[in-house]
């Protein structure tokens, strides 16, 4: 059966779709398009070129990454291996656009085929080039960002993705060459008495730090949207322009000013000494729950504005006569917020969450402004205060171990994308699409 439906295909293709098959570009040479046919042989061309004199030796050195050892003192150039795995994903995202240019020559000498099978005739260059001008003019525009894209966003992610796999870190960086290790790097940080400790209690905390935030943020800013909307509150311009003001100011300056005012020589302090108490150390090494606690509330101090103003929005296009109708059957305030309100704006916001969610997960800055660079006994090259991505800084930057920072920032990948996913497709926003429409 399967043999009739391969030879029953291949029947369909006609003599200029196997050329194209054998040579790209050689039928829609022989279709008379002289433009479309010199693109693509010009694409395999540069391909034979660089694939020869580069390629597959790049190939080859994302495998091996390197067999010769500089030596510094002989003066011996060696191989570079995080060079070569630079090189190695270039070579394959090279080979896998080859290939892709390889089908759609393919492709188009078939659509080509049907056409003329049809009676038409094939396009010329002129009419192709008019046809990305205008039908096809979302390519012509997509193209340098899609680039773009390839180059400063997936290149990083997949290269920080294979430094997890490898023993690229400490005392094994260049000119010295690097190995693939497997899974050796998560066995590590899961079991080594080095690294398993402290990566168990910081992925404790930054759950709990992700979630209580979020949902002080949230609701907070949630609150202050429903308190503001209340007629019997004056001057709402104001005091809605009001949180907007440590919005507008910048994130680190905030944190920079918080640092201050909770340090030994700052005005928290200094009022508690002229009060005839000695001054608390707020961030000190022993500091832990307090610091925790600060954290929240700059936190909270930061993120609650842009809660409020999204939900300020989404209050004004409120049904009234639902809250109405429930005045009348008898609801009090809290079960009209839990059965109709919550419900209403949860709808709306559950993406904003989840990247809300996201964001305080991976909140570098909070704790690194705060408490930045302090280590505490019981925590390898950590406080008790760091979240994950501050560990990963002070291990991957700061002490050289980049293939556990990288294996940790894809544990970190790992854990916001099942979470965010698991908790939006069970949210009404995903199973209830047309429920407020």
């Amino acid at each position: 059966m399967k043999d009739g439906v391969k030879k029953n295909t291949s029947e369909k293709w006609g003599k200029n779709v196997k050329l194209s098959m054998c040579l790209m570009g050689l039928g829609q040479f022989f279709y008379g398009q002289i433009g479309r046919g010199l693109c693509y042989l010009a694409i395999l061309l540069l391909a034979v070129v660089y694939f020869v004199y580069r390629g597959f030796s790049d190939l080859i050195g994302l495998f091996t990454l390197g067999t010769k050892e500089a030596d510094t003192w002989l003066g011996l150039e060696g191989d570079n291996s995080v060079v070569m795995l630079l090189m190695g994903i270039l070579s394959v995202i090279a080979l896998l656009f080859f290939v892709f240019c390889y089908l759609s020559n393919i492709k188009d000498a078939y659509e080509t085929q049907k056409l003329c099978e049809r009676g038409g005739h094939p396009a010329k260059f002129k009419e192709d080039l008019k046809q990305f001008l205008d039908k096809k003019f979302y390519k012509t525009v997509l193209f340098l960002p899609i680039v773009g894209v390839c180059v400063f966003n997936i290149l990083p992610i997949i290269f920080m993705i294979l430094i997890a796999f490898t023993n690229y870190g400490g005392n094994i960086v260049p000119p010295k060459l690097v190995d693939w290790v497997g899974i050796d790097n998560f066995v590590q940080i899961a079991t080594l008495s080095q690294f398993a400790p402290t990566f168990g209690r910081i992925l404790i905390w930054n759950l709990i730090w992700a979630a209580v935030s979020t949902a002080v943020n949230y609701f907070a800013g949630l609150g202050l949207a429903l308190l503001l909307n209340k007629e019997c509150v004056k001057g709402k311009a104001f005091w809605r322009a009001f949180p907007m003001l440590a919005y507008a100011v910048p994130g680190f300056i905030t944190l920079l000013g918080f640092k201050f005012m909770f340090s030994y020589g700052g005005p928290i302090n200094q009022i508690i000494t002229d009060m005839g108490y000695r001054a608390v150390g707020f961030l000190d090494i022993d500091a832990k729950w307090i610091a925790r606690g600060i954290g929240f509330a700059v936190n909270a101090w930061i993120s609650v504005p842009s809660i409020m103003l999204l939900a300020t929005g989404i209050l004004s296009n409120r049904d009234a006569s639902q809250m109405e109708s429930a005045k009348i059957d008898g609801a009090n305030a809290f079960q009209q917020f839990r059965h109709i309100t919550l419900p209403f704006v949860l709808f709306s916001t559950t993406p904003v969450l989840i990247s809300q969610f996201i964001g305080n997960f991976n909140n570098f800055g909070i704790f690194f402004f705060l408490r930045g660079g302090l280590y505490i006994d019981g925590y390898f090259l950590a406080s008790d205060t760091d979240l994950l991505i501050n560990w990963l800084y002070n291990l991957s930057i700061s002490n050289n171990y980049y293939n556990v920072g990288a294996t940790i920032s894809l544990v970190i990948f790992m854990i916001t994308s099942f979470i965010s996913l698991l908790i939006y497709t069970r949210s009404s926003s995903y199973r209830e699409e047309d429920t407020f429409r």
